[in-house]
């Protein structure tokens, strides 16, 4: 349930009309806006710290650039975590052991297709997008994930960046809802609906490794909006009534637009995104076989926060 004092239930129109002002009030206007130069992301200055959270709090997203060394140290990731609150990794099943996914073309992956039935799981990375050198289209992380495993915050840092491609899109939630809002409130309450979609589920030679997850797109968690999406239609069931069809098509009308707040940029060795579960996209790229694109992922049921407020 979404508390009624919040800016985002449908029925605070004042809430959200105050809270719409401030979130726009001095929004970034390009990706280099978004890029804070760092001597250590493992041990931020405050100056840089404080720097990349009025970043975060603003747009929900912040890139550090660190020096471009091109080592293969995951502490580096799991160090920038730690310092804004994020602690739970989500320890999904292609991850590397310690939680944290290395995101690098698999060796079966050169010309992988997706092609297999929705909900089939060969077992092999490289039958896995992200795994692969295909684009990956507007999505969320962890869009398939139970309510109790919600990914709120994700981090990418990138050890290797491809000889071509592989820019990623990223959008702000916040800034989706509030152009969905606008356009019509109605949008927001079929996305917020507790049926509003469903991913279906996941299958492997022992049966079904991940039920059918059903929920809302949108919801509110401590105060946060979240969103549940991904632009691959096999990927998802929404919910069969003219509200939910409206809203949908909203959406994706809204993401092909590349409306204004939309940020394009490639991350490059010793730079990393951090960010609440964006928005965001991948293009498709080419590397070499001795010189594979090379990236961390980290995804995390925490939301960001600001440990060093005074």
């Amino acid at each position: 349930m979404i508390p009624l004092d919040s800016p985002f239930h449908p029925d605070n129109e004042a809430g959200y009309q105050a809270w719409r002002r401030e979130k726009l009030n001095g929004y970034p206007q390009r990706a280099a806006e978004l890029i804070v130069p760092v001597r250590d992301p493992r041990a931020l200055s405050d100056a840089e710290y404080a720097e990349l959270w009025t970043r975060l709090a603003k747009a929900n997203m912040a890139i550090y650039a660190g020096p471009a060394a091109g080592a293969e140290d995951k502490a580096i990731p799991r160090r920038v975590g730690e310092q804004f609150g994020l602690t739970r990794l989500d320890a999904n099943w292609l991850a590397d052991p310690d939680g944290i996914s290395s995101l690098t073309p698999c060796e079966d992956a050169e010309n992988a297709e997706d092609t297999r039935p929705a909900g089939v799981d060969p077992g092999r990375r490289g039958d896995y997008i992200p795994y692969t050198h295909q684009r990956i289209r507007w999505h969320t992380d962890g869009y398939y994930n139970p309510p109790e495993r919600r990914i709120f915050a994700m981090l990418l840092h990138c050890v290797r960046a491809a000889d071509e491609g592989g820019e990623n899109d990223l959008y702000d939630q916040e800034l989706a809802y509030i152009a969905l809002r606008d356009a019509d409130p109605g949008h927001i309450r079929a996305l917020m609906a507790e049926d509003a979609m469903l991913i279906p589920a996941r299958t492997d030679e022992q049966g079904v490794a991940r039920p059918d997850q059903p929920g809302p797109a949108l919801c509110v968690h401590d105060g946060h909006l979240h969103l549940r999406y991904t632009a691959r239609t096999r990927s998802i069931r929404w919910k069969d009534d003219a509200a939910t069809r409206r809203a949908v098509l909203a959406l994706e009308e809204l993401l092909a637009t590349r409306p204004p707040g939309v940020f394009t940029l490639r991350l490059e060795p010793g730079m990393g995104l951090i960010c609440a579960n964006v928005l965001h996209t991948r293009s498709a790229f080419r590397d070499r076989p001795e010189h594979r694109r090379l990236l961390y992922r980290a995804r995390y049921h925490d939301h960001p926060r600001n440990l060093r407020a005074h």
